[in-house]
């Protein structure tokens, strides 16, 4: 679900409460004197020793055990209250993490101040401020060393195609296919991701693992690009700024340089039409105390409503009001299931109107929405939801 739970090719660090909290440090509020202080000014000091010798790389795998908390010692998150472990490449995380898991050594845990700018930088519906995390190095993955970036990075170069919007490509790999992806499908992909410094921050091919996704999902340079592709063919692509990741500032930054070879397309089936009502709602539609607008599509047959604390089955499309598609698990041919308090408020409130089999269309307003938030639609936005199952 690209806006439900936010997609993206650089991840942050999950956010998960759990009932059960860890005590907060006595230190919580600001690094001791004798911590270790970095050029990025993250923070740190050695809880415990470590029985390793090795640090991991920032494209490495690792599997550790953390709980974070804000510096007024409220913990928003704990792999250790949820008794599971988490498991990630290391250089797709929040900077603080991919910095400061790189100090240490199987076995150690240490506990990390780290300032906001290499945290969640403000991201909207994420803890702010300076954040700590206890985090104990529990297993290293080692993956192949990244690609090095290539020589042409800073700006495309004589003989790359260019398209209307900007985006410059160039052949590496001719492929084997014949056929395109449509913008709707999803594709399978190796990539590699560089700044035009020769930063790399993301690649499959280090992880040894593919990428698999729905083509309109990810960032528009993205979407517009491997169209081009064919399966086995391998091009450079040079992303502008507005077609990466403009105005998210935890996500690099400027042009952006991508390797990426199609291995893969799944059709899929392709997305409903905008409904002609789409630019505000209609005049019978019912309207709510916060001014969610509604109209029944389709009669349900049950006869419950589902609570908020409820986990629901739906399929759903979601449009902009000038009839842009963002979201659709119609095209994914794969309904969603999700418990209805952790989804955007307007589809809370929503969803608790209908009833099993029925089929609604939603007028949400932005406050009801992602107020805002970047990377996310902006204004109103026009849902179908049909309910499927209440759980």
């Amino acid at each position: 679900m690209k806006f439900l739970i936010l997609f993206a090719l650089v991840c942050l660090l999950p956010m998960m409460v759990s009932a059960n909290q860890v005590e907060a440090p006595p230190d919580v509020a600001a690094p001791p004197a004798d911590a270790e202080v970095t050029d990025s000014g993250l923070s740190s000091k050695v809880l415990t020793e470590g029985t390793g010798t090795v640090h991991p790389d920032a494209w490495d795998t690792v599997t550790v055990h953390y709980t974070g908390w804000t510096t007024d010692g409220k913990m928003f998150d704990s792999s250790v209250s949820r008794g599971q472990p988490a498991t990630f490449a290391l250089n797709r995380v929040i900077p603080g993490w991919t910095e400061g898991v790189q100090l240490m050594v199987i076995g150690e845990k240490r506990r990390f101040w780290i300032p906001e700018d290499i945290a969640y930088g403000g991201r909207p519906g994420a803890p702010a401020g300076m954040l700590v995390f206890d985090v104990e190095l529990l297993e290293i993955t080692e993956a192949p060393d990244p690609p090095k970036a290539p020589t042409d990075i800073t700006a495309p170069p004589a003989d790359a195609e260019v398209t209307k919007s900007g985006l410059s490509s160039k052949v590496l790999t001719k492929g084997t296919g014949t056929v395109h992806p449509d913008a709707w499908d999803q594709v399978t992909v190796h990539y590699t991701g560089w700044t035009t410094d020769g930063n790399m921050f993301d690649s499959s091919v280090s992880r040894g693992q593919p990428a698999t996704f729905p083509l309109d999902r990810v960032i528009p340079g993205w979407t517009e690009g491997v169209q081009l592709l064919v399966v086995g063919e391998k091009r450079r692509f040079w992303i502008p700024e507005e077609l990466a990741y403009k105005d998210q500032p935890q996500r690099p930054q400027g042009m952006l340089v991508f390797d990426i070879e199609l291995i893969e397309i799944k059709d899929q089936v392709e997305p409903p039409t905008a409904p002609s009502d789409v630019a505000g709602p209609a005049a019978d539609a019912d309207y709510t105390k916060s001014g969610l607008a509604s109209k029944v599509l389709q009669p349900g047959t049950g006869s419950d409503h589902p609570k908020a604390t409820k986990r629901v089955t739906v399929h759903y499309t979601g449009w902009t009001t000038d009839g842009k598609m963002f979201d659709s698990s119609v095209t994914r041919g794969q309904p969603a299931t999700f418990a209805l308090n952790q989804v955007i408020p307007g589809w809370t409130e929503g969803v608790q109107l209908m009833v099993v089999g029925e089929k609604r269309r939603f007028w949400i307003p932005e406050e009801l929405a992602y107020k805002g938030q970047a990377g996310s639609p902006a204004g109103m936005l026009v849902f179908d939801v049909e309910l499927l199952e209440i759980q």
